[in-house]
């Protein structure tokens, strides 16, 4: 038997017991990671989708679901700036996803196919994919998924003077490597928005290089593709028309709630061809016989689906791309301005280029304290205090060429300028008080 009063038990023990232990992603002094994006449009499609409850596998199962899909899917994208070719009005088409692993491994199943039907199948143990060494972790995951042999995922490294982004010509000479030693380039994985400090891989020479051994070149901006609806950072996806596959996730800084990963391929049939179920009698419906619908079950690993593309369609409609920018520009602003109160303050340094939202920056350890090689244990010691401040900031860290830095990612829905300067007056105290300590500590 339900015990009395279960829902308000519930909610109580909710306020009482989970939320009192959770990590507070919407908070507007949450500056870790990557934003989880949230709206209340977003939340009421979430309801929605939640309430209508259907599940669109197939365009019979739910017409309505996979025509607003595709329609939502090119709205994006547009609103994006993609190339038509990726879209489903100049041949290409998208779908809604739940990850951008998703999306990876997915991409990577249709490029293994279609090379495998070039060269063999025989021939599967010889695949070789490539990515840098700042790549997300998920793409390496995707390729022990697809069989690819573990010691066959080139990680290429990059350096600080390049600021962490691909070299075309490390990616020509890893490859040539592989075809002298009579391997099969298959894969790249290119990225806008490392995870670490968002660095961006250069797409059109990294797309002139697989083109020459015939790669596979997928996109991954699962954190910064958002801004792309802004026209001022189409720069950073020049040459993306060269690519066969795009992903980025809107709920990261679009607005829409988790989960909506959107992904784009040139052709579409690669995925069909990977990933197609045959036809059993129980999916087969004569109303979608002669018409140009999609069967996206067809298009993804898993049939269950969720009705994603009302979501998205929402926002789209009730925020406005102009709307969107707005909200990307601002917290591009707020982020400008906690990148000039770090360089403002000679005790610290900015690390990287910020090309979005994420400031990386560290204190600075003088030669007293160690110099460079007490650096990076400086820095650690500086994020455990701020992140243990009362009502301070909640930051990360990246670790990239072997320094380490504190990221200040600005992107939640509710973070206005004064939690930004407050956040950085924190940081200044925790690290007046660390260097204190430290210098008391020293002869």
């Amino acid at each position: 038997m339900p015990e009395p009063d279960a829902w308000a038990s519930a909610l109580q023990d909710l306020r009482d017991l989970i939320l009192p232990g959770m990590t507070h992603w919407q908070s507007p002094r949450h500056f870790a990671h990557f934003p989880a994006s949230s709206s209340t449009v977003g939340a009421l499609g979430e309801s929605l989708i939640a309430g209508i409850n259907v599940v669109p596998f197939t365009w019979a199962a739910s017409p309505a679901a996979a025509e607003l899909e595709m329609v939502v899917v090119d709205w994006l994208g547009k609103a994006l700036h993609l190339p038509a070719s990726l879209l489903f009005a100049g041949g290409g088409g998208g779908t809604l996803l739940g990850t951008t692993c998703e999306a990876i491994l997915c991409a990577l199943v249709a490029a293994r196919d279609r090379k495998l039907a070039e060269v063999g199948w025989g021939r599967i143990g010889d695949l070789v994919v490539y990515c840098s060494d700042q790549t997300h972790f998920s793409f390496r995951k995707a390729a022990r998924i697809a069989g690819i042999q573990r010691g066959h995922c080139r990680e290429i490294p990059t350096s600080l003077e390049d600021m962490f982004a691909l070299s075309p010509e490390a990616l020509e000479a890893a490859m040539q490597t592989d075809v002298d030693a009579g391997l099969v380039p298959l894969f790249l994985c290119a990225t806008v928005g490392t995870t670490q400090t968002t660095a961006v891989d250069p797409l059109r020479g990294l797309c002139a290089v697989a083109a020459t051994h015939g790669l596979w070149v997928h996109v991954d901006a699962a954190y910064a593709g958002s801004a792309l609806v802004c026209p001022e950072f189409s720069h950073v996806v020049d040459g993306v028309e060269a690519v066969d596959s795009f992903s980025m996730n809107a709920h990261k800084w679009l607005l829409v709630n988790n989960d909506c990963c959107a992904m784009w391929v040139k052709k579409p049939a690669a995925l069909v061809a990977a990933l197609g179920t045959e036809q059993e009698y129980i999916l087969k419906d004569a109303a979608a016989e002669g018409h140009d619908v999609v069967d996206y079950k067809d298009w993804t690993m898993t049939l269950t689906r969720r009705f994603r593309a009302l979501k998205m369609w929402l926002v789209l409609r009730c925020y406005s791309v102009e709307g969107l920018c707005g909200h990307i520009r601002s917290h591009v602003r707020m982020a400008a301005a906690f990148e000039d109160l770090v360089r403002d303050d000679a005790r610290f340094e900015v690390v990287t280029d910020r090309h979005f939202a994420l400031v990386c920056f560290r204190l600075l350890s003088t030669e007293r304290l160690g110099g460079e090689k007490k650096a990076n244990e400086l820095n650690r010691r500086l994020l455990e205090k701020v992140n243990a401040a009362t009502l301070g900031p909640y930051m990360s860290a990246a670790n990239a060429g072997g320094i380490y830095m504190l990221r200040c990612a600005v992107g939640s829905t509710l973070t206005e300028e004064r939690h930004v300067r407050e956040a950085w007056k924190v940081v200044q105290e925790q690290a007046s008080s660390l260097l204190r300590k430290m210098e008391i500590g020293k002869p």
